[in-house]
């Protein structure tokens, strides 16, 4: 469906509504599905129209975690310390334009969320994967899911592991956590219909009152009398919009993640209805070269032979450095004492040198240049200490024991996988808002299709965007049955 084919119409056109409810929630993912809990356990009556044959959104194929914290069950259970105060530095210094009141919210209520979860079903094991990973294939729960213990970060706050993934083996938790969200919905007398899309919003005044939807029967309209909770997901299956607003993305290199229908409808209603969208060019970018994790003790260099990021950065801070680079060229350098083949297999193998002269010459960099880089660093990694880019010392290691190799971290050379972080601007309570701040009455929105805390690929953490989606979007569920 193209963008003009989004839109709002008056409810003086419409000559009847098909269905009734107090809230009609568009799209049953993660975030949708927690709106709709919430506002039926209210005592709301609740209507969720999905465009898809299932629930599950792009959450269903996720592995599963969410970015929680201040002394959840399981980081007492493994004996990981945290405090509000740290997570709430931690997110804040992440945040582009961080809203205080949101992530300190998100932040004191973490526990509470996470106890929430688990009421309704969703299960989490007392255990901790303490190596450096993108996702545990195990059952094991907690892990160190972003830049805590990375400079600047471990500066300001104490790192603490905080990416909890639900208990299921490989990348199935994200299923699982779909599983038992609408299995609660269903419980709580939360209407549900499948291949069905939202085409318009319906407007009576200033005020939101129901949806337009089509079925394979034609099309129908459901009068929402408290709300309309947008929660259809991001943008990242509209190549329009990516091109037009996600510069990051833009090239066609990066393979772009989503569901089928992350087409950016639900922005597209929000703004068509006086909303306003926020970091649109916000991304998450990666292509990680761990695990296994000794791959960090490698270096990071340009085209010129010049490092660039500390390498024990989260995986998508790494990776967006690395595009950032001149022309997109990137290599990581490991010696003969620790290398190995990334996991994912993501990154080819240049080759493998003797002589980091050699290396230099046919990796086509300026005489003399890699040859002071690893001198410089080997030097730093003997003391502990990076004073360029600041490394920490357990991933310090000097590049003395030849072959040396080049793993190739190059746009067109290497995978990288991306998808889109903007959405609407909402209140703390989920309301669309427009440009002057005041809110559109009737209009809520999470999730993917709304901006809160995840805004950009270099601070994200893994979790936060199914975290603050399922936080969020109970909180928002609460605020419209109280409507």
């Amino acid at each position: 469906m193209s963008a003009n084919e989004y839109g709002v119409v008056e409810q003086s056109a419409i000559a009847g509504w098909d269905e009734e409810s107090d809230v009609v929630v568009v799209g049953m993912g993660s975030a949708g599905s927690c709106a709709a809990i919430e506002a039926a356990e209210a005592g709301a009556t609740v209507r969720v129209l999905e465009r898809a044959s299932g629930a599950g959104g792009l959450t269903a194929s996720a592995a599963g975690h969410l970015y929680l914290g201040g002394g959840t069950r399981v980081q007492k259970a493994v004996g990981v310390e945290d405090s509000v105060e740290d997570m709430f530095t931690y997110l804040l210094e992440n945040t582009p334009e961080p809203d205080e009141a949101k992530i300190r919210a998100y932040c004191e209520q973490s526990v509470e969320h996470f106890d929430w979860l688990v009421a309704h079903g969703v299960p989490f094991e007392d255990s901790y994967h303490r190596e450096k990973n993108v996702v545990q294939m195990t059952t094991e729960c907690l892990i160190e899911s972003g830049n805590e213990a990375a400079w600047p970060f471990n500066q300001h706050s104490k790192p603490a592991a905080r990416g909890h993934k639900v208990a299921m083996e490989g990348e199935a938790g994200g299923a699982k956590l779909i599983e038992q969200l609408l299995a609660s919905a269903e419980k709580n007398g939360v209407k549900i219909q499948y291949d069905v899309r939202v085409t318009q919003l319906v407007r009576d005044g200033d005020r939101i009152t129901g949806v337009v939807y089509r079925t394979t029967e034609g099309d129908r309209t459901a009068r929402a009398r408290k709300a309309v909770v947008l929660a259809a997901g991001q943008f990242g299956m509209n190549a329009e919009m990516i091109d037009a607003r996600c510069p990051r993305l833009a090239d066609d290199r990066i393979e772009k993640q989503g569901g089928t229908f992350d087409d950016g409808a639900g922005h597209q209603l929000g703004e068509a209805a006086g909303g306003v969208c926020d970091h649109m060019d916000g991304a998450l970018l990666t292509s990680p070269f761990y695990p296994p994790e000794q791959l960090l003790y490698g270096i990071l260099v340009d085209k010129n032979g010049k490092r660039f990021v500390n390498e024990d950065s989260y995986h998508s801070k790494t990776s967006i450095r690395c595009t950032e680079q001149p022309d997109g060229i990137a290599y990581l350098i490991a010696d003969d004492s620790f290398y190995a083949y990334p996991l994912f297999q993501w990154q080819p193998l240049v080759d493998a040198w003797d002589d980091i002269a050699d290396m230099e010459r046919d990796l086509g960099m300026p005489s003399g240049a890699l040859q002071k880089t690893i001198a410089d660093y080997n030097r730093y990694a003997e003391q502990g200490d990076d004073p360029e880019f600041h490394k920490t010392a357990k991933w310090m290691k000097p590049l003395t024991n030849p072959p040396y190799a080049a793993l190739d971290l190059s746009l067109g050379k290497a995978h990288y996988v991306g998808f889109p972080l903007g959405g609407l601007r909402v209140s703390i309570d989920g309301e669309v808002l427009r440009e002057d701040g005041s809110a559109i009455a009737g209009l809520y929105a999470v999730g993917g299709c709304a901006s809160n805390i995840a805004q950009d690929g270099l601070g994200y953490s893994s979790g936060t965007c199914i975290g603050e989606g399922t936080f969020f979007g109970r909180r928002t569920g609460r605020h419209v049955a109280a409507s």
